[in-house]
């Protein structure tokens, strides 16, 4: 293991994993995005609206420019719920399904590497 810190070895191994991904994407859609499917898995898929409010991640403009880079990528959808067709939600798509699961087999590995640490007494 490179890092003795298991959470930095993990960012390690993120970055290479972004490095290698197409369609590439910067830190605030990732942000974005990680919001978008980690609700709307809860069962609390935002509107685009409720996206833009994510001012602790950028400025509305910003989310909304970026919101578009990740419909180009493939990334997210707008879905509607029921036979309300005015109010947008956003969605992870398959490609991002596909991109969670590469992130997630790396905190497995990273979980394995902790495992196998030797215990201190």
């Amino acid at each position: 293991m490179k890092s003795k810190n298991l959470y930095l070895h993990f960012l390690s191994l993120q970055e290479d994993l972004e490095l290698q991904t197409q369609p590439h994407m910067d830190l605030e859609c990732r942000k974005i995005l990680e919001n978008i499917a980690w609700r709307f898995q809860a069962g609390q898929a935002l509107t685009v609206t409720k996206v833009m409010e994510l001012n602790h991640i950028a400025s509305a403009a910003t989310i909304h420019r970026k919101l578009d880079q990740l419909r180009a990528l493939g990334l997210i959808q707008n879905i509607y719920v029921g036979n309300n067709r005015r109010t947008k939600f956003m969605a992870p798509t398959k490609l991002s399904s596909a991109y969670f699961e590469r992130v997630g087999k790396l905190m497995n590995k990273t979980a394995k590497l902790l495992e196998q640490k030797p215990k201190m007494a």
